[in-house]
């Protein structure tokens, strides 16, 4: 029994070395990487149905700045993108009359610069900043009401529901708008055109003393003297014919 147990014991103690130099052997899963930055193009494009404001985002340079905003900022953002159909009801003509600066304040009037989830539209102060707002609240601002699971999104000319979320983590939200958001100031009727007005042409000859070339009105003394001229005309023609009635 002790030769038995003197035999095994080398054997044992191999099978032990074995196990542990395989289980150090192992390799160890790799920690996951950091996240990569946030990109609003790759995310619409899954969504499948922007085609247009994702070229809109790219000729106007938005995209852009809303990823560099994104990855910078710590107040997020919240981007309401229209799908395609919202675009092809919109009035024939309506993108192309608007100028490139109207286009980015377009565009610019989709993303709010910061970041809001559907519980926080139903409660936020109105109106909301834009990014076409600049530092006037007041302009260009977004106002939401709704009850329990529906928000509703009005621009002073325009109202649509926010439908379901591409995304809704922060720093970024992305909710999805069945209508272009048109902005009152430049589509309603008190319009704001946002381009200041070119300046007046010093050759065009017209100048704000343009009615000063006209006749002015004869006042009330002038015309009391004419008439007194006239009475004494009348007089001395009267006088001069009575006295040729008596020469003759």
């Amino acid at each position: 029994m002790a030769t038995t147990r003197l035999t095994l014991a080398p054997i044992l103690l191999i099978a032990a070395v074995l196990l542990s130099t395989e289980t150090t052997a192992q390799p160890t899963a790799p920690a996951p990487g950091p996240a990569g930055p946030i990109n609003l193009t790759q995310i619409l494009e899954k969504g499948g149905q922007f085609t247009k404001f994702m070229h809109l985002l790219n000729i106007t340079q938005v995209g852009a700045q809303v990823n560099i905003q994104l990855n910078s900022s710590s107040e997020g953002m919240t981007v309401f993108a229209p799908t395609d159909n919202a675009f092809q009801n919109l009035k024939p003509g309506t993108l192309n009359k608007l100028t490139a600066d109207e286009q980015v304040k377009l565009i610019l009037y989709h993303v709010s610069p910061k970041y809001y989830s559907l519980d926080d539209l139903l409660s936020v102060s109105n109106p909301v900043r834009t990014q076409a707002s600049g530092r006037d609240n007041g302009v260009y601002g977004l106002n939401f009401t709704g009850e329990a699971n529906q928000v509703n999104v009005s621009t002073g000319y325009v109202e649509t529901r926010v439908s379901n979320a591409l995304r809704q983590q922060r720093p970024l939200a992305v909710y999805v708008v069945d209508m272009v958001l048109l902005p009152g100031e430049m589509f309603g009727e008190n319009k704001l055109s946002p381009i200041a007005p070119a300046p007046k042409s010093p050759s065009s000859g017209v100048s704000d003393d343009s009615n000063s070339t006209k006749k002015a009105p004869a006042s009330p003394s002038d015309k009391s003297g004419s008439g007194e001229r006239k009475a004494g005309l009348g007089f001395g023609i009267g006088l001069v014919v009575l006295c040729l009635k008596f020469l003759f």
